[in-house]
């Protein structure tokens, strides 16, 4: 039995109020009597349990009434299974990757080298994880760490921004006063989304584009979260509106076996047809994501309504054809 199970063991049975003997555990632990012995004083001086023996009863156990030396042993991630170990080391892999760039890797390492020092062989090596777990990223753009620590600080703390933005669409950069409401991390980017002091409005800023930011003292504007959903939640992908539509999309019944399994949107409505079609019904209030979503499933798919998305699709795909019969003159 590895080390960490026999620790959390250890700390479930001492919690219990229980006397353990030695022959209990190295029976229930499977140790031998200086294996068991290295345990207890792994327990009782490194992690400061007040651990005593009692000579009556011929075996070990809380001594509630023992003043604690140094910092109190119910300290948080210590008394973790193996499996739970394992499972914080996979998380901690995953979220180091979201963004390609390590954004949480600075906070987290240091917490898990830590850990690792208490739970000794019970943690696999960092490089063994990384090797057996593999996150792939598409079109993840890079964040500047310092500029994300201080938005995700001001947005804890409720405190107002003050941003240089380049926004996608122009080339100039604008100063912004920001109040930060939430951080949204979206098809492998993040996102702020922030009441824009300048604007008026609720504004979706992408981190990336995010070339200045210094937090102001002044608190940060609070947005009711029915209000963020209906300007910024309620429709299709990243783009806001509050004037919403539906599209209904209808998949053959090849490309069906792979969406019908897919989440497009929190209040989608999805039915099969008499032919073993998917019809798909979102709402969305601007159609750019999702008409590029939409190209991706052609010629697999076909937009029954709105006629103006409808319109739309046809005409991305004529303008793509008009390039090919260029590209070949």
């Amino acid at each position: 039995m590895a080390q960490t199970d026999r620790l959390f063991k250890l700390k479930h049975w001492l919690d219990a109020g229980r006397c353990l003997t030695p022959a209990f555990l190295m029976r229930e632990l499977e140790v031998s009597r200086s294996t068991l012995k290295r345990d207890i004083a792994l327990v009782r001086d490194r992690l400061n349990a007040p651990v005593a023996w009692d000579a009556e009863r011929r075996g070990w156990r809380i001594d509630h009434g023992q003043p604690l030396v140094g910092p109190q042993y119910e300290l948080p991630g210590m008394w973790l299974s193996a499996e739970e170990v394992h499972a914080l080391l996979t998380m901690q892999h995953l979220l180091g990757q979201l963004d390609t760039g390590g954004l949480l890797g600075a906070q987290i390492d240091p917490l898990m080298e830590r850990l690792g020092k208490i739970l000794g062989s019970g943690m696999p090596p960092k490089a063994d994880v990384a090797r057996r777990i593999r996150v792939q990223t598409v079109g993840a753009r890079r964040v500047h760490l310092p500029h994300f620590q201080a938005v995700g600080s001001a947005l804890l703390r409720r405190q107002r921004l003050v941003i240089d933005y380049r926004g996608r669409t122009r080339a100039d950069v604008t100063e912004r006063e920001v109040s930060p409401q939430r951080l949204v991390h979206y098809r492998d980017n993040w996102y702020l989304d922030a009441w824009c002091h300048w604007r008026r409005a609720l504004r979706s800023f992408s981190v990336d584009a995010i070339e200045r930011v210094r937090v102001l003292d002044e608190r940060a504007l609070e947005v009711a979260d029915t209000e963020l959903d209906a300007v910024l939640g309620a429709g299709y992908g990243i783009f806001a509106g509050r004037e919403l539509q539906w599209a209904t999309l209808r998949f053959s019944a090849d490309r069906a076996r792979w969406v019908a399994a897919e989440r497009w949107h929190a209040d989608q409505h999805g039915r099969w047809d008499a032919e073993g079609r998917w019809v798909l019904s979102l709402p969305f209030a601007d159609p750019r994501e999702l008409v590029m979503d939409i190209l991706r499933h052609v010629p697999e798919v076909d937009v029954i309504a709105p006629g103006d998305l409808r319109k739309e699709v046809v005409q991305r795909l004529r303008a793509g054809l008009a390039l090919e019969d260029g590209l070949d003159e």
